[in-house]
């Protein structure tokens, strides 16, 4: 069985040598590589969400596919089309970019609602069906989205079923200025992802992800993910709460988490330190609470800090657990 610190380990090592000074949101990348989500990057131009998205890729060996979004863009143009071919008297299917296993969605909101609907099945299911013939995707597949949150015009914004489907969304934000210095001396020759090679294999990152899943989650934090999630849906500053779907999400991100951590067990520390990340872009928050000029993100950390945080063992040894 493969080591997932040590597989972690080695990608973040990777990813640092291009990303600088962003250990943090590096972490929740590789969170939602081995928990088999999808993330929303959601941040201003030009910090490096595309590079970060062809950093992954370039250090897993995968096939990477940008989609860059625009409003005239159709459903076809993502999914793939079916052409007549003369020769044969057949139709063939032409994959679209999102038949990859990096997907770069690049300015996501940026499409129309028809067009963003396209990547629904591909995300969820693993799968995309074009004239009805339904093809599926490699393994792994994952989808890295980035929306710029400044600039509205022109824009259509994602409907509560797509941001579902997102695992978690994070921020790169500014580097500091030791950091911002450090990318010109490293930029000043050659770009340093041209130099990055890969850090692990297919066969690799599929038992690092299936290791996530065997990774012990006990019923004390079962309880802990649950009750969180279920004050999302009872706040008075929530209009709409985060969905089941929520909380399995945070049991994975969780399980994730504690294997990055060399850990066989989740404890109430990774799911406080995913919360906001995994549950806070699933709720929507109320038309009072945004008068008050509260973000969903503010909400959620009241959230955290107003809920018990469990107590005892949370190892399955400890607690006698299989």
């Amino acid at each position: 069985m493969v080591d997932v610190k040590s597989f972690g380990e080695r990608v973040l090592d990777s990813l640092e040598k291009v990303i600088v000074g962003k250990r943090q949101s590096l972490e929740l990348v590789v969170i939602g590589l081995l928990s088999q989500g999808h993330v929303l990057i959601e941040d201003v131009p030009g910090v490096g969400k595309t590079i970060l998205a062809r950093s992954l890729a370039r250090s897993l060996d995968c096939v990477f596919n940008r989609i860059q979004f625009t409003p005239d863009m159709l459903p076809s143009d993502v999914t793939g089309v079916s052409i007549y071919n003369q020769q044969s008297n057949e139709f063939e299917f032409r994959p679209g970019p999102v038949i990859g296993q990096i997907i770069l969605a690049d300015e996501i909101n940026r499409a129309t609602p028809k067009t963003q609907a396209a990547l629904l099945e591909a995300m969820e299911e693993r799968q995309v069906t074009v004239d009805g013939v339904t093809h599926p995707l490699p393994q792994p597949f994952m989808v890295l989205a980035t929306q710029n949150p400044i600039e509205y015009e022109g824009t259509f914004p994602l409907p509560e079923a797509q941001l579902d489907r997102f695992l978690l969304r994070m921020r790169l934000g500014y580097p500091s200025i030791s950091d911002e210095i450090r990318v010109i001396d490293d930029q000043k020759i050659q770009h340093p992802l041209e130099t990055l090679s890969s850090v692990a294999k297919l066969d690799e990152i599929l038992q690092a992800m299936d290791a996530v899943k065997r990774i012990h989650v006990s019923p004390a934090v079962k309880k802990y993910i649950v009750e969180l999630t279920t004050q999302t849906r009872q706040s008075a500053d929530v209009y709409l709460g985060a969905s089941p779907r929520g909380s399995l999400s945070l049991a994975r991100a969780g399980q994730a988490r504690a294997a990055l951590l060399g850990r066989d067990h989740v404890l109430p520390d990774d799911v406080k330190a995913l919360a906001v990340p995994v549950l806070a872009h699933r709720i929507i928050v109320s038309p009072a609470a945004r008068l008050r000029d509260l973000s969903s993100d503010r909400i959620m950390q009241e959230i955290i800090l107003a809920t018990p945080v469990p107590g005892g063992s949370f190892a399955p040894e400890l607690a006698g657990e299989k």
